[in-house]
């Protein structure tokens, strides 16, 4: 699949309102609906993971009015191309990306894997980030990182996947918007509620023995996680707009 250049978007944007548009790039599948796609074949896909992805130009969904995200088939298609690659190919998002800009204008543009990569810099790679990589990559500065830490938002390590460099990446927008991670502690204190939440639900599931058991916990915890945060998303954008309308 071939991604859309920024001057594709743009004549796509200026185009007038009666141009046909393929079913296949017709914007149709919410978050919720795009994880229930692929996460049977990539279970470490997660709502932040998307948004990860969107906010480093890998896909770029529709969005209504109301800032709903909202996928084509065509997107989720892209989607696929770019988990494999990370998955099966050990790549790093800079690599895939530039893998995709090349199909994009029409290059003959080899498997990633063959750009100029050797086993050993593509595998020292698969998804991990020094501390200063990871700041870069977010856009965030030290001192940031250190108060996500210390609010418990990030673990300190010695490298960081990029679950810590979404997170970092948020943190890093929102405190542009005055919003700094000691203002969080109201996240924590929900999450903590929602595992109680889902450790209820997981009851019968957690009494039986076995790794097979508690892999299945694992998975239907994770499944249920997804749909709360779906929820959680819509219920924050009815208050948004609420608020908005009585302003």
């Amino acid at each position: 699949m071939v991604a859309q250049s920024e001057g594709a978007r743009a004549a796509k944007s200026s185009a007038p309102a009666s141009a046909p548009v393929s079913a296949s790039a017709r914007p149709v599948f919410s978050i919720g609906q795009v994880l229930a796609k692929l996460q049977p074949e990539f279970p470490e896909l997660s709502p932040s993971k998307l948004r990860f992805l969107e906010l480093q130009d890998l896909v770029t969904p529709f969005r209504t009015p109301s800032s709903y995200r909202k996928f084509s088939a065509d997107d989720v298609a892209r989607l696929r191309l770019i988990l494999t690659l990370q998955r099966d190919q050990y790549l790093p998002l800079k690599v895939i990306r530039e893998h995709l800009d090349a199909m994009e204008s029409g290059q003959a543009s080899p498997l990633p894997t063959a750009v100029g990569l050797s086993a050993t810099s593509v595998l020292s790679t698969r998804s991990r980030y020094t501390k200063d990589e990871m700041l870069r990559a977010a856009g965030a500065s030290a001192n940031l990182l250190q108060d996500a830490v210390s609010a418990g938002l990030i673990v300190a390590a010695e490298s960081y996947g990029e679950e810590e460099l979404s997170t970092l990446t948020a943190l890093a927008q929102l405190q542009r918007s005055g919003i700094e991670p000691r203002h969080l502690s109201v996240l924590k204190a929900t999450a903590e509620k929602e595992f109680a939440l889902i450790e209820r639900a997981l009851a019968p599931i957690a009494k039986r023995q076995g790794p097979a058991s508690r892999a299945k916990s694992v998975e239907r915890a994770n499944e249920i996680s997804v749909h709360l945060d779906v929820v959680r998303g819509q219920i924050l954008r009815h208050v948004i707009s609420r608020n908005a309308g009585q302003a």
